[in-house]
């Protein structure tokens, strides 16, 4: 049975119930028996829990330094492309905005490489607008043997691909998957995706099961919190999470919890996340899965992060460009989303050292294994 199914089976309103109406009782037993139950998640994530996150905190500190020792994974997003044949109300890249569309070639690529490499960096992201045409699998084959000539360890964000397509990337080098399903309530779903085949709920639900069973060493899940209720998108993004680790348990897995940013014709958040409210995520996760791999993005601000460090996050990135070509050309307003912590990567370095904890510019390698 594939998570669709198990996804159908699943009364959204009902869930927001039992997250709402969780008592503190139900977190105290919930924090006696964390790791993968999902009555505990619930309880972790609901509104009773917010005067244990103190408690939470120190546990979620004890279980990652346990787990990933004082480790600070260090990752930089290296955009490819920001052509996009989809129409997605929140996303810089939407087909119907008004901006400057770029693809790199591969002498634009490598300026770009050269510029990150010279910045310490081993762990890169690649990423583009969905536009299958144009920067799809054949682009995709293209340049990834020549990134991974660079780098230890290459992961792609972009559009859904067949298994096979992925297993073709594989192939050259490829690493790791982060495909986000940006909110599991299907009908707040279409309502966002109005054009293209980001429109397909199903197939994006599916994707991460494509990834895995291709071979992929490690599947990226996510939401963007903020375009609806972050509580229950967060449990629903649990329950995809235990399905994988369960039928694809060779392939490592990690969270991104992005919060909604302004861009390009961007919209308000729907239900908006405060930090308090971003915490007690990181910290429910922690308890929930002590191997999950955890990362924060430059979307939120430097004291955030510098405050969010301990508590359960893995790998963040630095100094980064969400914009195709921004590292050699900076603030060309070609960007995805605006960024909240500019600093640049020497700077972030320091701060993790001064947290007490060791910055590490590359992911593991395939050949240890």
């Amino acid at each position: 049975m594939s998570f669709v199914e198990q996804f159908k089976q699943l009364d959204l309103i009902d869930l927001s119930m039992r997250i709402n109406s969780s008592t503190e009782a139900d977190v105290q037993q919930a924090l006696q028996r964390p790791q993968g139950h999902i009555d505990s998640l619930i309880a972790l994530l609901s509104p009773a829990a917010l005067p244990f996150l103190e408690t939470m905190a120190q546990r979620a500190y004890q279980i990652t330094r346990q787990r990933f020792g004082a480790n600070i994974g260090l990752y930089l997003p290296l955009y490819l492309s920001n052509l996009c044949a989809n129409e997605c109300d929140y996303c810089g890249f939407s087909m119907s905005n008004k901006l400057k569309r770029k693809t790199l070639t591969e002498t634009e690529l490598l300026a770009e490489i050269k510029i990150i490499k010279q910045r310490g960096f081993d762990s890169i992201l690649l990423v583009s607008g969905e536009h299958e045409t144009k920067v799809g699998i054949e682009y995709f084959k293209t340049i990834l043997p020549l990134v991974k000539q660079h780098f230890s360890y290459v992961a792609i964000e972009v559009q859904p691909l067949a298994q096979d397509e992925y297993a073709q990337l594989v192939g050259l080098g490829l690493d790791a998957v982060m495909v986000y399903q940006e909110t599991y309530h299907r009908q707040t779903y279409a309502k966002h995706h109005t054009r293209g085949k980001k429109q397909d709920f199903t197939y994006r639900l599916t994707t991460p099961e494509r990834v895995a069973a291709a071979g992929v060493d490690k599947v990226g899940l996510g939401v963007l919190l903020g375009l609806d209720s972050w509580r229950v998108d967060a449990l629903l993004m649990g329950y995809h999470l235990a399905y994988l680790e369960k039928h694809h348990w060779r392939s490592r897995y990690s969270i991104s919890l992005p919060r909604l940013r302004p861009c390009t014709g961007g919209i308000s958040p729907k239900v908006e996340l405060t930090d308090v409210g971003l915490v007690q995520l990181i910290c429910a996760f922690r308890l929930f899965n002590p191997q999950l791999e955890i990362s924060l993005s430059t979307r939120e601000t430097q004291q955030l992060r510098n405050n969010l460090l301990p508590l359960g996050v893995t790998h963040i990135s630095a100094g980064s460009s969400t914009q195709p070509g921004g590292y050699q050309n900076p603030n060309t307003q070609l960007d995805q989303f605006e960024i909240s912590d500019e600093r640049s990567a020497v700077q972030i370095v320091q701060q993790i050292q001064k947290s007490g904890l060791n910055p590490v510019w590359k992911d593991w390698e395939t050949n240890w294994y």
